[in-house]
């Protein structure tokens, strides 16, 4: 049976809180995440990734049914990425205090045994089993694409001036390309979601060793915690699926 936590926490020097999530149990035990971390002047990435998370939301609850065929899963979450990108840049063209205002995005839904995520941005998802931790997104990022290219290492990117640049967002343009993968979740793993209030604190070595000790909940305000003893300069968003 799944089981899903999530927590947010403003951390210990920004004023408000940009990141943004929703998540849930399906009717059939299928479990649904969505985490936003907003950027924009004023209260732009406030309403950014409150706009992403809410209109995704409504669409995964009122498009999912046990019925429901693998590809239709995936043109579920594609389209309701798609839709929140329209929104939010409609939004940002109709209010000049909201210009370019955006919002990285990761959408998961697990069902029958398999994890789908969708994403643009550097907010991140992880697959931890009993053997170990694997990224299964990648950061849209000035500093990632110099990492892809051997410029830098990965020690090198985490220190970068320019690690918060990201090169893909929602709600920026009118047009979103977001990432899509699926991966097998057979039961024992968790899919870890977050912003980068997180990895920026929080290595995955940590992140594993962690995850051997505590439940799925307890995992969740803990590396929160964690993040926040390392420094807590940015918001904090964890999202923790079990199986």
């Amino acid at each position: 049976m799944l089981r899903i936590f999530s927590k947010s926490d403003i951390g210990l020097v920004r004023k408000s809180n940009e990141d943004a999530c929703k998540s849930g149990i399906l009717p059939d035990g299928a479990a649904w995440a969505v985490v936003c971390d907003g950027m924009g002047g004023a209260n732009g990435g406030d309403v950014a990734s409150g706009i992403a998370v809410d209109r995704i939301s409504e669409q995964i609850l009122t498009g999912y049914s046990a019925e429901i065929s693998e590809e239709e899963i995936q043109n579920l979450i594609s389209e309701a990425v798609l839709n929140a990108n329209d929104e939010v840049h409609a939004r940002a063209g109709t209010d000049e205090a909201l210009s370019g205002m955006g919002t990285t995005v990761v959408v998961a839904v697990v069902s029958r045994g398999v994890a789908r995520i969708a994403h643009a941005g550097d907010s991140r998802a992880y697959l931890i089993t009993r053997d170990g931790i694997r990224q299964l997104t990648t950061d849209h990022s000035m500093v990632q694409e110099l990492v892809d290219k051997g410029d830098l290492t990965v020690q090198e990117a985490k220190k970068h001036p320019q690690k918060n640049v990201i090169t893909r967002a929602l709600g920026v343009d009118s047009f979103l390309q977001a990432d899509y993968c699926e991966v097998p979740f057979p039961e024992g793993s968790r899919l870890l979601i977050c912003t980068d209030g997180l990895t920026n604190y929080v290595d995955e070595e940590q992140i594993f060793r962690l995850a051997q000790e505590l439940d799925a909940d307890d995992l969740t305000g803990r590396l929160v915690a964690l993040a926040k003893k390392a420094g807590g300069s940015d918001n904090i968003t964890v999202t923790v699926v079990e199986n």
